[in-house]
């Protein structure tokens, strides 16, 4: 065999322009991951590139990453504290978030400093709110609801003392904790 007919595991200048182009056009979209880029480029990059090899897709989707990286556009511990940030104001638990940032490929310490700055009381009291529960309840409460209630904090992540003192605050209290919870 001549050196022309043995397959290379190196990414030909092509595949590595497509790479850059693409990891331009899906950060200029939306923030991701250093997972989901890499994800995202490798299934792609399978598409685009018929005959790739499995080096040379590794080689093209770790060539993307080290680009956002040199450019700054790729930041997991930036998503990870904007992505806490908007969750815990939509009403999501700490659970909740880590167990979402995890699954994105944001590495334990990352989202654990995330999450320090997380009230789980405040993201509660905004899940109450969105749900019509506990002080914000529009309708008469029995056992059913109650049961209802509780158990819909505790399946989004919400420990049940926090469920139960949401549950058990007026209304005014709830207003102040959201009020007071501001991020």
């Amino acid at each position: 065999m001549t050196d022309e007919t043995v397959p290379s595991d190196i990414p030909t200048p092509r595949m590595l322009s497509w790479a850059r182009n693409s990891a331009i056009y899906r950060l200029e979209r939306r923030m991701m991951t250093e997972k989901q880029l890499f994800d995202a480029i490798t299934r792609k990059a399978r598409e685009k590139f018929e005959d790739i090899r499995a080096a040379q897709l590794k080689a093209v989707a770790d060539f993307a990453v080290k680009f956002a990286y040199d450019n700054k556009v790729l930041d997991d511990s930036a998503y990870a504290e904007i992505s806490t940030r908007s969750a815990v104001r939509g009403g999501k638990s700490k659970r909740a978030i880590a167990r979402k940032l995890t699954a994105k490929g944001v590495s334990s310490d990352k989202v654990e400093t995330a999450l320090a700055e997380a009230d789980d009381l405040y993201a509660a009291a905004i899940f109450a709110r969105k749900r019509a529960f506990g002080p914000f309840r529009r309708v008469e409460l029995d056992e059913k609801r109650k049961a209802k209630e509780l158990s819909a904090f505790a399946r989004n992540g919400f420990s049940f003392e926090i469920g139960k003192k949401i549950f058990e605050m007026s209304f005014e209290d709830a207003e102040e904790v959201i009020l007071s919870g501001r991020l």
